[in-house]
């Protein structure tokens, strides 16, 4: 088996943006039965439903059963919703086995199509934990049946992806919130807000993680697990042969919680589909986002971004193909090698530089009085001692949330905008996707963020989205 043929020659080779099309997808059966951050002002009301009441509990479809949606579940370890405030309603997987699982635990509707659960009324919201290149369409069509939705970072696979994402839950006026946990971490909401409140004074640079960006693979073909659907699994990349360290996520890979998946997914040795193109932008879309998206909070950029991004050494980044299984670190070294440069428009430059793993959750601030660095789920200053006085009454205050996914349902009752809100999470993706973008090309780049495209440059811009096979379009309107 080889993925050759989807390689950047490949995408090279096609204009920006798929066929446009209905978002029609393979026919389906079931498998189981029958507010402004960065102010002090509120969140943007949506209003297209009316507030749930307090003591209702709200139906959740849960759309991917594996490892994350399971953090993500029902009061497991804080990150999911308290069981006074939801319920589970409904489960799909593409793989039935998973499915079937997760129905008989929470004695519930199973699917291998995740459209038959958002055809459920007792649905209110979806919580989706799928591959990278599987977000757009869950999103768009959970906006479009009228569920709130909380979908896993990376918000998205492309740009224009993210912005057709975007438009779909403004127009439908429903709750998204991006899982991206940080922003509800009252360390880092400290040190955002001693940054904005010029804490370290004008900031001058600011430096972040070095994240690798995805590579290939081309590992043997192995025979498709019979509960599996592996062509639907492909999404909109071409069908290739099925190889285990391509479908499972990340490898040493852990059994799911109170779900464990099958032998083979607990020993597979490889990436997983977060390293490989075409079903991910690497380790600097998967976690990058989570620093970069304090980057982007701490400069009050939420709502745009860089203006020019360029890499060094000034050139293109070759394609590491990989082809033995368990052999992770020669990918990653050989996608982070080139600097990754970013210019806003008030002239600070971000640059990802770091190998200091500490930093891969946040970024480090230098200002002319000092730096502050941003660490996952903390801080540090220097010099030591700058937070030391409380900010004045009238300092810029941040959104305040203290934990991510009751923010989430409590914006699910009162119809707010939650703190990591589907703008946001475009943002930040955009973000690291320009940074994958600059070293394919290897050259400098002109980004104007509010068309999203590089101007007069249409080989950039073929980078803008993928190829998409029939059945997996993006629509023109939605």
């Amino acid at each position: 088996m080889t993925n050759k043929k989807i390689s950047r020659r490949r995408m090279l080779g096609q204009a920006l943006g798929a066929a446009a099309g209905s978002l029609v997808l393979p026919a389906c059966r079931p498998c189981g039965q029958g507010r402004s951050t960065g102010t002090s002002k509120a969140p943007t009301v949506i209003t297209n439903k009316h507030p749930v009441s307090p003591n209702e509990q709200i139906g959740v479809g849960i759309i991917g059963c594996g490892r994350r949606n399971s953090q993500l579940a029902i009061g497991k370890g804080g990150q999911g919703a308290p069981p006074e405030y939801a319920r589970v309603v409904a489960v799909a997987d593409l793989n039935t086995r998973r499915a079937a699982m997760w129905a008989k635990h929470y004695k519930c509707p199973a699917y291998d199509d995740y459209r038959k659960l958002l055809d459920r009324k007792e649905v209110d919201v979806v919580v989706y934990a799928t591959p990278e290149h599987w977000h757009y369409l869950p999103c768009i069509h959970a906006a479009q049946a009228g569920k709130d939705i909380y979908g896993e970072q990376p918000l998205s696979h492309t740009i224009r992806e993210g912005r057709v994402m975007v438009e779909a839950v403004r127009k439908h006026k429903v709750v998204f919130q991006t899982g991206e946990q940080q922003r509800s971490n009252a360390r880092t909401r400290k040190a955002v807000e001693l940054i904005r409140n010029g804490r370290i004074g004008k900031i001058q640079k600011v430096i972040a993680y070095n994240f690798p960006s995805p590579f290939e693979a081309d590992f043997p073909p192995q025979p498709v697990p019979e509960t599996l659907d592996w062509d639907r699994w492909c999404g909109p990349n071409p069908v290739v042969p099925y190889n285990v360290n391509l479908y499972v996520s990340r490898v040493p890979y852990e059994p799911e919680p109170t779900y464990p998946p099958a032998p083979a997914e607990q020993t597979a040795l490889g990436p997983g589909w977060m390293s490989f193109r075409p079903y991910s932008g690497g380790e600097l879309l998967n976690w990058g986002c989570h620093g970069l998206s304090m980057v982007q909070w701490a400069l009050d950029m939420d709502k745009t971004g860089p203006v020019e991004i360029w890499v060094e050494p000034a050139e293109k980044l070759e394609p590491f193909v990989q082809d033995l299984p368990g052999k992770r670190d020669r990918g990653d070294a050989a996608c982070s090698r080139t600097v990754i440069n970013y210019r806003y428009a008030n002239g600070i430059v971000l640059t990802l530089s770091s190998l200091n793993p500490r930093v891969g959750g946040g970024a480090t601030f230098i200002g002319e009085k000092g730096s502050i660095t941003i660490i996952r789920g903390s801080y540090e200053c220097d010099p030591k001692g700058l937070d030391k006085d409380p900010l004045p009454p009238d300092a810029i205050r941040v959104y305040k949330s203290d934990n991510h996914m009751h923010n989430f349902y409590e914006c699910v009752r009162s119809r707010k905008d939650p703190i990591m809100n589907i703008e946001n999470g475009h943002r930040v993706a955009t973000l690291c996707h320009l940074g994958n973008i600059a070293r394919w090309l290897g050259r400098p780049l002109k980004w104007d963020p509010e068309k999203e495209i590089f101007p007069g440059d249409d080989e950039a811009n073929r980078f803008l989205d993928i190829p998409r096979r029939k059945g997996y379009e993006l629509p023109e309107q939605v």
